[in-house]
């Protein structure tokens, strides 16, 4: 078995890899495959004998040049970094990179993982999400500086916390007097979300502005029991319109 690995020619197995790969020694490429040519957009003869530095904002040279050093004496783990093309666009990409023996030299075999699209994919949820937060901490004006933050489906932690972040803000904006936290879209309570509602809450009267519970069924009010949260601190009324009877507004 080890008489037939070591007839196998290793240029033709890097060569044929849809991987783009790298072969660099003492900061200088001396080998790049098929595939690296067409990812980094350069003929072969333009990128071997050039630093793999180069490839890198100036910003994170230092620290590749540590993770190459280090790389000689074993694989260095997979990590996520944005690298320049020989056109001087760039790229986001998984690099991997392990030590090998080229006849008698030592090494570094760097593996290239066009991760772009999977990055964009990501920008793109997070823009949808901050969207869909926005939208989740729409004041409902009514009458009277009187306004409505209907709680509706799931709240995260990462919620919550835009919901901490974004309901004062707009309520101060609106010249919101008093603001009906409405509860009764609410699927299940969670005690660290739960905190940054109640967070909202002292937020809102250090601003002088009153907030009412609302729609608090009797499920969610036994979760709150049991993670020992306190429901009197402001007002609770079975509906929205218990509110605005409680407060006048007909």
């Amino acid at each position: 078995m080890s008489e037939d690995i070591s007839k196998i020619n290793y240029r033709e197995v890097i060569e044929y890899s849809l991987d783009p790969l790298i072969v660099h020694t003492d900061l200088k490429i001396i080998y790049i495959n098929h595939a690296a040519e067409v990812f980094f957009k350069g003929n072969r003869e333009d990128i071997i004998g050039a630093s793999p530095l180069d490839i890198f904002h100036e910003s994170s040279k230092s620290t590749i040049h540590k993770r190459i050093q280090s790389a000689y004496a074993k694989p260095a783990e997979v990590i996520e970094e944005s690298i320049f093309k020989l056109d001087g666009t760039t790229a986001d990409v998984e690099l991997y990179c392990h030590p090998v023996f080229i006849e008698d030299t030592k090494a570094i075999q760097t593996y290239v993982r066009d991760i772009s699209d999977k990055k964009e994919a990501e920008r793109k949820n997070r823009e949808m999400m901050n969207q869909i937060n926005e939208l989740s901490a729409t004041l409902v004006p009514l009458l009277n500086g009187i306004a409505i933050l209907p709680l509706v489906g799931s709240i995260n932690e990462e919620r919550a916390r835009q919901l901490l972040q974004l309901v004062p803000l707009k309520a101060k904006q609106q010249d919101v007097q008093c603001l009906i936290i409405d509860f009764s879209g609410i699927l299940r309570l969670d005690k660290v979300v739960t905190d940054y509602l109640f967070k909202i809450n002292h937020v809102l009267s250090l601003l002088g502005i009153k907030s009412i519970f609302t729609g608090i069924r009797p499920e969610l009010a036994i979760e709150a029991v049991e993670m020992d949260l306190s429901l009197l601190s402001s007002p609770t009324m079975s509906t929205v319109k218990d509110a605005l009877d409680y407060l006048g507004v007909h």
